[in-house]
């Protein structure tokens, strides 16, 4: 059995008819059309398995990972929560037009009907365009009736909620909250493990066959989360050197700004994953990865519990841990 190091994984681009060209001219990713819409960079969803790209365990996927190195791998709890399905997806979204406006069931109704998780999940603005914003929950308190009846006379735009975003935002869409990314913007999206999608409205765009893609709105109905937060965007300090900016049951997000060597260490009791959004960082003593740039994604196993970082740069890093259960 190889000995376990930080893993890096080969990017799986999808093309959509909404994407573009940024994950390769900004983020370094190979070019496979000129709409390339995500990279799945940390996937163990059915038909999109990663696959390790580095050292010695190159051309192994994640399941198999699991499988071979279980606890030492993702820790404890989650192995025992999740065996080898590892409960997290990390992506990098490319929106050169808007996306459909959707919603995601949570986990009993993904349950229920799909035998899946539910999909919350979390927004890093990477990039942004000159005016970019994008579509969050409602702009008023409504019932399902009224949201049908919106529906029904294609309305529903009308009273949904357009919050203008910039570069370093962060928006968390809890499962139930209805939103779309939009034109002009680059994310780093952390989700649940979770395929499940509810289309409720696409602007009437049509496919390159003319055809308008299918709605769900009936599915959608009973997994929309009326409720109205005082705010959409998350707030946190742009100017601290760490900061966490993503807390739920399924994940926690750190920020972490680098301008001077530092060790760190790893105090969660499960993997961690690495998103470079800015710069650049030198790895020490770790031949296998010596370096991660702006778009990389890393999982640091859970056996492995500090790193010697060296920024190049004042460099930005997304940290990501799964939380023990309080239960």
């Amino acid at each position: 059995m190889e000995k376990l190091y930080p893993l890096k994984f080969t990017p799986i681009i999808k093309e959509k008819l909404w994407g573009g060209t940024k994950l390769s001219s900004i983020l370094g990713k190979e070019s496979m059309s000129l709409y390339d819409g995500e990279s799945w960079e940390l996937s163990a969803v059915p038909a999109n398995h990663s696959v390790v790209a580095n050292g010695a365990l190159a051309g192994t996927s994640l399941p198999e990972l699991i499988r071979e190195y279980k606890q030492e791998l993702i820790g404890e709890h989650v192995y025992d929560a999740h065996g080898v399905d590892f409960p997290l997806l990390f992506k990098f979204i490319d929106a050169q037009e808007d996306l459909s406006i959707q919603v995601h069931p949570n986990d009993e109704l993904a349950l229920k009907r799909h035998n899946s998780l539910g999909k919350t999940e979390m927004w890093y603005i990477v990039d942004a365009d000159e005016d970019a914003s994008l579509i969050v929950g409602f702009n008023q308190q409504l019932t399902p009736e009224q949201y049908q009846s919106h529906v029904d006379d294609d309305t529903l735009v009308d009273v949904l909620n357009r919050e203008p975003v910039k570069k370093h935002d962060v928006l968390f869409i809890p499962a139930g909250r209805i939103h779309t990314i939009g034109k002009g913007l680059l994310i780093a999206e952390i989700q649940q493990s979770s395929d499940v999608t509810y289309r409720i409205h696409d602007f009437n765009r049509k496919d390159v066959h003319g055809n308008t893609r299918e709605l769900h709105n009936d599915l959608a109905l009973e997994a929309i989360d009326f409720t109205l937060p005082e705010s959409y965007l998350t707030r946190y300090n742009t100017g601290e050197s760490e900061c966490i900016i993503g807390q739920s049951e399924y994940f926690v997000t750190k920020r972490i700004c680098l301008e001077k060597a530092i060790k760190r260490e790893f105090t969660s009791k499960s993997c961690t994953v690495l998103m470079c959004i800015e710069g650049a960082v030198e790895i020490h003593d770790v031949p296998e990865l010596p370096k991660i740039v702006k778009g990389d994604t890393v999982l640091v196993p859970a056996a492995i519990r500090e790193l010697s970082f060296n920024p190049i740069g004042a460099s930005i890093i997304l940290e990501v841990t799964i939380p023990t259960p309080i239960n």
